[in-house]
């Protein structure tokens, strides 16, 4: 890479060129790799089929993640390739929840072979990378977590977040959509907290590169060009943001090593969790509705955000543009409010998130009531 740097000698910092190359090549790799993935797809008859949870009405290609991880597994490795140095696992996890993505795109995998294989992926980046939440600074009155507490912590949030990932991809764009703004405000977090973090900046303008391209045609409104992520996709994405998340809060911890800058911010782990609110709450919400009804929180059902916002009679794109505008504007808040008592603040970030699950429910009541 030096070497590299050398040769380009283009007078400007070579992390720039890196950014912008990781991120285009990112973009054009997943870009033309998806007609390939359709093509396959429709010969093969490698569809998804609509169901319950579905949104749509017509099978429609759904190994778009294929394309995802590729291009985020290329770029990444040679850009941010500190990251793979650093974190021995993190390449390792990803391949593993590919297969295990595919196999159940193609197949339909039993829930509990894919929980089995989550928790060997978290238990692969808690203990293996040492990527663990250490500390809550206050949230809850819990600030320094033990060893053993900090892994259980670490794995069961990585697993619900791989999973409430895969819960939001309902409708087209929104997972991708949401995926896009997460790795953005994380990014740019990164960014500012200096040269240390810059492999993570880089991973995050990779994301955002394959994602934007995925999202091209997934928002399209031509059929034969159409595609969904799939579970390949959703649960390498929410596995990555789970990871720039935990890497986020671990950096406002100090750990004493010489040559490595010291951050504090007494929010981090709300503000972590004010950026990756939709699917926290999203998740939340469907399973303390199964439970209320006695139900399996393992159920498909459409009492997702985004199956309320479509009751309203809009359509995919409006649907999802309304989400992330609400759920933006909860972000922002959190980020203005940083500096409040932590559990001040994480109580008003999941009022807020949880009063935007229910807006569709109550313009539906205030229309039936006009009428």
């Amino acid at each position: 890479m030096q070497r590299l740097e050398e040769f380009l000698n283009l007078g400007i910092p070579f992390f720039y060129v890196k950014l912008v190359l990781g991120f285009v090549l990112s973009f054009l790799i997943c870009f033309f790799s998806i007609p390939t993935i359709i093509k396959i797809s429709r010969r093969k008859n490698l569809m998804d089929e609509p169901g319950i949870r579905s949104s749509h009405l017509r099978k429609i290609p759904n190994l778009g993640g294929i394309a995802i991880f590729y291009s985020i597994g290329i770029c990444a490795s040679v850009f941010a390739y500190e990251l793979f140095d650093l974190y021995k696992f993190l390449f390792a996890s990803m391949i593993i929840l590919l297969y295990v993505g595919v196999m159940d795109d193609i197949v339909v995998m039993r829930a509990y072979k894919k929980l089995l294989v989550q928790v060997l992926v978290s238990v692969l980046i808690v203990v293996g990378s040492d990527i663990r939440i250490r500390n809550l600074f206050g949230v809850f009155g819990v600030y320094e977590l033990n060893y053993f507490l900090s892994v259980i912590f670490s794995v069961v949030t990585f697993i619900i977040l791989i999973n409430a990932f895969n819960l939001i991809d309902g409708i087209d764009g929104l997972a991708g959509g949401y995926s896009v703004i997460c790795s953005a405000l994380f990014g740019i977090s990164y960014f500012r907290l200096g040269a240390y973090n810059y492999p993570l900046v880089i991973l995050s303008a990779v994301i955002i590169g394959a994602v934007l391209a995925f999202l091209y045609y997934n928002l399209s409104n031509y059929r034969s060009v159409k595609i969904f992520m799939g579970d390949t996709g959703s649960m390498l994405l929410g596995f990555l943001l789970a990871f720039t998340a935990v890497c986020f809060i671990d950096i406002f911890i100090d750990k004493n090593i010489p040559g490595i800058p010291r951050y504090h911010l007494q929010s981090a782990p709300v503000i972590a969790v004010a950026i990756l609110i939709l699917p926290i709450v999203d998740t939340l919400n469907v399973i303390l509705i199964r439970l209320s009804l006695k139900k399996s929180p393992f159920e498909a059902d459409k009492n997702h955000i985004h199956h309320r916002v479509l009751k309203l009679g809009v359509t995919h794109r409006r649907a999802t543009f309304y989400i992330l505008c609400y759920y933006l504007f909860v972000v922002a808040v959190a980020y203005f409010l940083r500096h409040l008592e932590d559990n001040l603040l994480l109580m008003i970030i999941m009022a807020l998130g949880f009063l935007g699950a229910y807006i569709p429910n109550i313009i539906l009541k205030y229309r039936k009531s006009a009428n």
